[in-house]
């Protein structure tokens, strides 16, 4: 099973699914208002989405099945491997998001800053607020986007028994290596591989070594 990180598709996975093709039988599929999937119809936090995953795989009767995810792939893993574990057998989670981020100073004075704006001019707060990413979505997507990025799934970390391994990209910038270490530290058993030169997208950026930690540990 394979979950794609946000804004992105299936075909994210590209080398991922060619490779794992040749032993297993891949499921796949674009999340709700990404990729070809049709656009959302209210704003799904992942709660939502994990609920979505979960369907199809009862629909398809998918049991203990590997999973691979990616950044907000991960965060959905995350509350599926923590509410249904019977779904899975073990999870490779590449640059899983769901960790608050570290917050300075700066940061809340934006915040502030924000919400004084958009009392007064909500369109111009709107436009030039937020990460590059956000200001690009449409409204109901803006919606969607908050819900997700403003969940912390620590909690569902002490409830995963399924075997995981957290692969992180040595110098991942939207998913740090203080992220990584807190996710192995909080699930039991984990194991955790840094790949080397490698930034958010480390599946994509080496896959032939992606690839083989992959498969070793799917076996």
């Amino acid at each position: 099973m394979l979950l794609h990180g946000y804004l992105a598709s299936k075909e994210s996975f590209a080398w991922q699914t060619d490779c794992l093709a040749r032993r297993y039988r891949v499921t796949a599929f674009d999340f709700p208002g990404m990729g070809k999937s049709a656009p959302l119809a209210a704003a799904w936090g992942v709660e939502e989405y994990a609920a979505h995953a979960a369907r199809l795989l009862d629909a398809f009767g998918i049991r203990g099945a590997r999973l691979l995810a990616h950044s907000f792939g991960g965060r959905v893993a995350l509350r599926l491997l923590s509410s249904r574990p019977e779904l899975f057998s073990r999870a490779l989670l590449a640059g899983c998001a769901g960790i608050p981020p570290r917050r300075g100073p700066g940061y809340r004075a934006k915040v502030s800053a924000y919400r004084l704006v958009r009392k007064f001019a909500p369109r111009f707060a709107e436009k030039h607020f937020g990460s590059a990413e956000y200001r690009t979505l449409p409204p109901l997507m803006r919606e969607s986007y908050k819900k997700i990025v403003n969940e912390d799934l620590t909690p569902c970390l002490s409830r995963i028994r399924v075997p995981v391994l957290y692969v992180f990209g040595e110098k991942d910038t939207a998913t740090p290596p203080y992220m990584a270490r807190a996710l192995a530290a909080g699930t039991a058993g984990a194991g955790l591989v840094f790949m080397q030169g490698c930034s958010h997208f480390c599946f994509a950026e080496q896959p032939e070594k992606f690839n083989a930690v992959m498969l070793e540990f799917f076996r």
